[in-house]
């Protein structure tokens, strides 16, 4: 193998004042990576699934993965015009997949790069939820012909928590990949931090000895060593099925990037590398000197690699227009069009047949298997469920389960993921019953519900959020025909995630064109849980979403499906069970993929007001993104004084309210159960249906939090600023909830007051 730093002494004379994060000190990770390609695809592996930070991205794409280079070069181009919707990311934060001849073996090999942030380490659990996906999809159930790779710097390896929480998932029985090849591209330095205050420990690498992974530290001025290294690690993650650490102790020869000075830092250190040799000068001149090479042999290779280059920078200049397309990670060619575009622009009915519906639920309230012995609390909680099938009722556990068993019978894999799943953190959902008697004896009911049904797959996750989240957002990536969900314990956990989130999930279509259609269930509700048990920050999520506050769209076509197809993403807040059942199967019958943000329910999970009805989903119903009052003051609506809009769980609140004071005919109570996009369409039929009444918002959360800053503007742009809207709720605070129990009961009190006292807004715009 000729060591590739031809690559980027090219991009280096074409373009030197672009960053690109060059592989200059380390280019000997091209032939490690292709060793261990070579290696792996000898011994059965057919497809390789890859994460890096930017340091050699390019280089690696355009040698290992063999990306088009005029693609790749034509990226440097500034007045290139994007050709896709999003505005594409940097060229060092692109992935890629492609799918080619193995030179060594002859046989066919996909390899793919995936997309990946400045944040170094969030790639990593991404990879590996796709290569399990690749792996459950393919039935490669010891991993023989999917695997992973990762690259690290050695600072951020070293540094970033999510390294651990994916590897205390490398030997979970629902999340191994059966081993990974890890690759430290280790500079001895980050950015411009010495090691000796960038660690505790004396190697970079030292975080992978919590699963016992061995880590072959090897000079990467040796090339011969660095293969040798490769062949081991391939030939162990091919014999055991476990991870395996490849340290290339190594240097960065300019700065950390193209621009910046080192010297300022760490004189000492650069003075020695700009007197340090070139790896490909020196393993040359060892092998002129053996005879293995002539130098003519030698100086053909660079000056062939050096045409290679040259012919597709000029190719490149003919391109006009940039398409982010080329520079996909986890295609879908079958389930969209040729050019990208979703199949039609229309969902059909949610609605189930009564008969899917009384099986499901039987099913449901049942132990499918014999002489399987369950709790006697649990057997109760089976019997309520099955006196609520008799009476065609639905609670939140039961409207779960006829979404997931509706989609199981249409062939949809299901997969919940989370901590304490299984039962639920709440001890609603039960969907694996535990032997009483038998250790390790489980049942999943869900999976005794049709003969062919695709199989259903609920884990409970390790105490992890950031690596696990982040391992079903790549599991997502893999198949659009899949039910991928998250459940955080409580939503407000799910910030220490942020990352997946901020980096991932709300701009992940804008950047690179990847559309998932990954499922968020974030329990939240104010319920005197104290602030670490209340809030799933649904401000934060709707701060992110692109629809124009002040610009209502036009309403054509099908308005519902069109505006998410312009989202980034979909928040909701179901008050029923129905609804939460019908979003849940709209997320696959859609044409098209988004994140779905679910902020479920604690106590409604057991309200008996929140309770459905089988009418609610049989067949020809649909999602409703508004539910309108159908009490007596919809018979007058003239009379109307206040219209209350809320979502979620305050409008159990609300209705009690209102009946307590006696005022049914006087306020209506609108449930805005999608909460973006927002349904402009629907809200301005609710508001021309009362035209005398004043416009209130009502929320349980502080006024700084929860919807109100997202939705006032929108409700002022349908009412074209003709009326104001006030607000009802608690006061802004520092934190989501009170600690304190009365407190919070006052709060609620006091805003419930204040929702029905029609005299307190008059002359008082909020």
């Amino acid at each position: 193998e000729v060591l590739d730093g031809g690559f980027e002494d090219f991009l280096a004379r074409k373009w030197s004042s672009e960053k690109r994060f060059g592989l200059e000190g380390c280019e000997v990770l091209i032939p490690a990576l292709k060793t261990i390609i070579d290696k792996s695809s000898a011994g059965g592996i057919d497809s390789v699934i890859m994460g890096m930070p930017h340091r050699g991205r390019l280089n690696v794409l355009a040698n290992v993965i063999r990306k088009d280079l005029n693609q790749i070069f034509c990226q440097f181009d500034p007045n290139l015009e994007a050709a896709d919707e999003g505005s594409g990311d940097v060229k060092y934060h692109l992935g890629m997949y492609h799918e080619r001849i193995n030179r060594e073996t002859d046989k066919n090999i996909t390899l793919s790069l995936m997309a990946n942030p400045s944040h170094l380490e969030a790639v990593d659990p991404v990879v590996q939820g796709k290569t399990k996906a690749e792996q459950f999809y393919r039935g490669d159930r010891a991993g023989k012909k999917v695997m992973s790779i990762l690259m690290h710097g050695d600072a951020a390896f070293a540094g970033q928590g999510v390294v651990y929480e994916t590897f205390h998932l490398s030997e979970l029985p629902s999340y191994t990949t059966h081993g990974t090849i890890h690759v430290v591209v280790n500079n001895q330095i980050g950015f411009t931090t010495d090691p000796r205050v960038a660690r505790s420990s004396p190697y970079p690498t030292d975080v992978a000895r919590v699963v016992n992974a061995p880590i072959f530290h090897v000079n990467a001025d040796d090339p011969e060593a660095v293969m040798y290294v490769c062949l081991v690690a391939a030939e162990w993650r091919s014999v055991f099925n476990k991870d395996v650490v490849i340290d290339l102790v190594c240097y960065r020869r300019f700065g950390h990037n193209e621009m910046d000075e080192p010297i300022f830092t760490q004189p000492l250190m650069y003075k020695q590398i700009r007197q340090q040799e070139h790896v490909l000068k020196k393993y040359s001149r060892k092998l002129i000197a053996e005879g293995a090479v002539t130098l003519q042999e030698f100086e053909e290779e660079i000056a062939k690699y050096d045409k290679i280059c040259e012919e597709a920078y000029t190719s490149s200049k003919d391109e006009k227009i940039l398409h982010i397309r080329h520079w996909l990670d986890s295609p879908w060619p079958e389930f969209f069009t040729s050019t990208g575009e979703p199949q039609s622009m229309s969902c059909p009915p949610t609605g189930l047949d009564e008969e899917v519906l009384q099986h499901i639920g039987r099913t449901a309230s049942s132990v499918p298997l014999q002489d399987f012995k369950v709790h006697p609390g649990l057997s109760r909680i089976l019997r309520s469920r099955a006196d609520l099938v008799t009476s065609r009722q639905l609670d939140w556990a039961l409207g779960e389960y006829m979404a997931f068993g509706s989609l199981l019978k249409d062939g949809v894999h299901v997969r919940l993921s989370g901590q304490d799943v299984e039962r639920g953190t709440f001890s609603h959902r039960h969907h694996v019953l535990h032997h009483q008697e038998v250790d390790k004896q489980t049942c999943v009911p869900m999976n005794h519900l049709w003969p062919n049904q695709a199989p259903y797959t609920v884990c409970n996750s390790s105490l992890s959020e950031y690596g696990v989240l982040g391992f079903e957002l790549g599991f997502a990536m893999a198949n659009p025909n899949a039910l991928i969900l998250w459940e955080a314990q409580f939503g407000d956990f799910h910030n220490t995630a942020q990352c997946i989130i901020d980096q991932f999930i709300s701009s992940g279509q804008a950047k690179w064109v990847r559309n998932n259609g990954i499922v968020l269930l974030l329990p939240h509700g104010m319920e005197g849980m104290g602030p670490e048990h209340s809030s799933a920050r649904p401000e934060r999520f709707l701060q992110m979403s692109n629809d124009d506050p002040d610009h209502i769209p036009e309403f054509v076509g099908d308005f519902e499906v069109q505006q998410l197809h312009d989202s980034n993403w979909i928040m909701v807040n179901c008050t029923t069970p129905a609804n939460y059942c019908h979003v849940l199967r709209r997320q696959i019958l859609l044409p098209f993929r988004k994140p779905l943000i679910i902020f479920t329910p604690k106590s409604l999970l057991r309200h008996p007001e929140a309770r459905s009805s089988f009418d609610d989903l049989t067949e020809g119903t649909t999602f409703r993104r508004l539910i309108a009052d159908d009490g007596l003051a919809n018979r007058c609506p003239g009379d109307v004084k206040r219209i209350i809009f809320c979502t979620g769980k305050v409008f159990y609140d609300l209705t009690k309210e209102r009946k307590l004071h006696h005022m049914e005919n006087d306020v209506i109570i609108i449930r805005l159960e999608q909460i973006s996009p927002f349904p402009f369409d629907l809200v301005r039929v609710e508001l021309d249906k009362y035209p005398n009444a004043e416009l209130v918002w009502c929320q349980e959360e502080h006024k700084n939090m929860g919807y109100y800053d997202y939705v006032r503007p929108r409700f002022l742009a349908v009412v074209a600023n003709r009326k104001p809207i006030w607000y009802v709720g608690r006061d802004p605070a520092a934190a989501p909830a009170t600690g304190n129990k009365s407190t919070h009961i006052n709060e609620l009190k006091r805003f419930m007051e204040t929702a029905f006292n029609l005299s307190t807004f008059h002359g008082r715009n909020i």
